[in-house]
């Protein structure tokens, strides 16, 4: 594949990891999107996995999925979120994909014999794959491309070389943005920049010049720490920009970035076509974010909730909610695997004015869950669940209305003589005896009148997932005729989507993934509604 017209900007990261290379290319996309030109994105990972999606989830936080079925780092919800560049499973390429493409050909023969190395067969397949980046949509003005890890990391150089190679053979069509951590000593009262020179001094080592420092810091950085981090490490001064911690949301980061015309710069410098932002609606959102007009305390219970990158798109879909309703949202965190050590549930995740169980996997914390269902259903509470939560949802259901005790999930308990839930193959009467994990975008046809139905303004959809259990058909019947409407389903295959309860004022379960389609200025609907039923119940209870 042929380099193209695009421009490409290429984001390292040093001194720390977790920097925030993610949320500032998405926001920096966001920028030049708002100056009319079109984006892709790239994230380059340097683990050996695959891909993340059997990797737990403390190890890696989320695993975000695209609609055709990519299994990703959680920083492609980011550029979703931010942009509307198309995201896609060539938004992310890892070590573990570039190896096993090359060695893939190496048994072929399609290397004939020849020696297989570093250089130049893996930096090929990575520079291959930073182009096929560029092919994600047509006529793409910039592509930026994330390098994941940190300078200095063994498992990032292979990343690293190619982009210097990339450089090297498209000089005017390249920039280098370096992120570094600049900590402040508040024993020495200081601002240190020796971990940034040193940062650069690796990333030259390799044969990167960064074009552009962002520092990351506390605080904004004083003229003269700008000078000398300018000196030390030979960037043009009026390219040395700090990145300070935002005061109310990650949203604010491309209006602080937009402040320090670190947009203008890269047009500047890429020579691109220079047209003033229109920033208008992020703005408009940012107001609506700091100025909430109620609170409103929504309980997440969930299994990974030591790590809050867990559920990241979950958190975040829940905040576009109650920004669009100008709510000031607090979540309130309970790990479904304690919360019924101390007895009743109540007495363990009561003062809340909703509830979300969302997505998991595995036994732990699913009684936890059971009866959190059970306590919004009978109580009233708006309940939002998310995939394994519809499931819970349907479980809790026949266990205590349809009077089945020993209903459960195949997943949890494979002998259960009630199996609410189950694989494909596990199912009487269905002939596509697939049980493998479903995974990306599926329509849905949504039965007219229903909440869900309401939410969308529409009756067809189309939602990602990221499941191997569905409702098992057999209980259809029983469930619709005691008041558990079906109201979302894939036609193909007759499966259920959507389920809510009739005599309730909000509780709504999905098997799909409603988070990964929610954005900051176009919070989803499920979550918009969930969150308004929140206020509601919060209204009458007052």
């Amino acid at each position: 594949m042929k380099p193209m017209s695009s421009k490409f900007i290429f984001i390292t990261g040093g001194v720390i990891s977790s920097i925030g290379k993610g949320l500032t290319a998405a926001s920096l996309a966001l920028l030049l999107e708002a100056r009319q030109l079109k984006i892709s994105m790239l994230k380059l990972d340097p683990y050996l996995n695959v891909d993340p999606g059997t990797m737990n989830p403390f190890q890696h936080g989320e695993v975000y999925v695209t609609d055709d079925g990519a299994e990703t780092d959680l920083d492609l919800g980011h550029y979703y979120r931010f942009t509307s560049a198309t995201i896609s499973k060539a938004s992310n390429a890892t070590s573990g994909q570039i190896y096993d493409a090359v060695i893939k050909r190496e048994r072929k023969g399609d290397y004939l014999g020849k020696t297989v190395q570093v250089i130049p067969h893996i930096t090929d397949e990575i520079k291959k794959r930073i182009l096929e980046a560029a092919h994600i949509q047509e006529n793409t003005d910039v592509t930026l491309v994330e390098i994941g890890g940190t300078v200095g990391d063994i498992e990032s150089l292979p990343f690293l070389e190619a982009i210097r190679q990339f450089r090297l053979e498209n000089p005017a069509n390249c920039l280098n943005i370096h992120m570094t951590y600049v900590p402040y000593l508040k024993t020495a009262g200081e601002v240190k920049t020796k971990p940034t020179q040193h940062s650069v001094q690796t990333l030259r080592s390799i044969g990167i010049i960064p074009d552009m420092i962002l520092c990351r810091c506390e605080n904004h950085l004083s003229e003269e720490l700008k000078d000398k981090i300018s000196l030390f490490c030979s960037v043009r001064r009026d390219y040395v920009m700090d990145e300070v911690d935002v005061e109310h949301s990650i949203y604010e980061v491309p209006l602080s970035l937009h402040e320090q015309s670190v947009d203008s710069k890269v047009i500047e410098f890429l020579k691109l076509p220079s047209t003033v932002p229109n920033l208008k609606t992020w703005k408009e959102m940012i107001h609506k974010l700091k100025n909430p007009l109620q609170k409103v305390v929504v309980g997440v219970v969930g299994k990974y909730l030591q790590l809050q990158d867990a559920y990241k798109s979950v958190f975040e879909a829940l905040k576009h909610a109650a920004i669009e309703l100008q709510a000031d949202l607090e979540i309130r965190v309970f790990e479904s695997d304690k919360i019924i050590q101390d007895g009743k549930v109540e007495s363990s995740i009561a003062g809340c004015d909703g509830y979300l169980v969302p997505g998991g996997f595995g036994e732990r914390g699913w009684m936890g869950k059971i009866l959190t269902a059970q306590y919004c259903r009978e109580h009233k509470i708006p309940y939002f669940g998310l995939c394994l939560g519809m499931q819970v949802m349907c479980v809790e259901f026949a266990r205590h209305v349809l009077k089945l005790p020993d209903a459960n999930s195949t997943e949890i308990d494979p002998q259960t003589p009630h199996p609410i839930i189950s694989l494909l193959s596990q199912q009487k009467g269905v002939e596509d005896l697939g049980g493998t994990m479903r995974l990306g975008a599926y329509p849905c046809e949504l039965i007219a009148g229903s909440k869900a139905a309401q939410a969308y303004g529409s009756t067809q959809i189309s939602e990602r997932h990221r499941h191997r259990y569905e409702l098992n058909n057999i209980f259809k019947p029983s469930f619709q005729e005691k008041g558990l409407l079906i109201s979302g389903i894939f036609p193909q295959k007759g499966l259920c989507e959507i389920v809510e309860i009739k005599n309730h004022p909000w509780m709504v379960g999905v098997q799909f993934h409603p988070e990964f389609k929610s954005k900051p200025s176009q919070p989803h609907p499920l979550f918009r509604d969930f969150i308004q039923a929140a206020l509601s119940y919060l209204q009458a209870h007052r």
